[in-house]
């Protein structure tokens, strides 16, 4: 909610004063929506008072209470789907990254590489 007078308050000169309460969409097609305002002006003795009040309604899908569309910025998260368990070669296999698992396997011994004839061709 937002409250703002301007205007000759208690001086001889105009002031403003703006009470603020929450929160307040300000920009967008949702602050169209979701926020309604009044202006009235009063003729006083000094001069003109200006008021000026600002409401944000809240989101009701009946749009009894409140305005019937969603807000545009509201992001819903899902809970994932598990994957399902593939059968392969007659065993149940999990996904790779629930499937790591050590093996004692003999580490494969490299063949030494022989080294290419230098450039030029000459050999020693």
């Amino acid at each position: 909610m937002v409250i703002r007078l301007s205007g000759k308050l208690r001086a001889q000169r105009a002031k403003s004063m703006k009470f603020v309460d929450g929160y307040m969409l300000k920009s967008g097609n949702a602050s169209r929506d979701y926020v309604d305002y009044a202006v009235r002006h009063l003729k006083m003795k000094q001069g003109v008072l200006g008021i000026k009040v600002k409401i944000m309604l809240p989101h009701d899908p009946t749009g009894k209470a409140g305005c019937p569309t969603p807000y545009s910025d509201v992001i819903e998260v899902l809970d994932p789907k598990p994957e399902p368990v593939t059968q392969v070669g007659g065993a149940a296999r999990q996904p790779y990254a629930d499937n790591r698992q050590l093996t004692d396997a003999p580490a494969q011994q490299q063949q030494p590489v022989q080294a290419a004839p230098a450039a030029g061709g000459f050999q020693q």
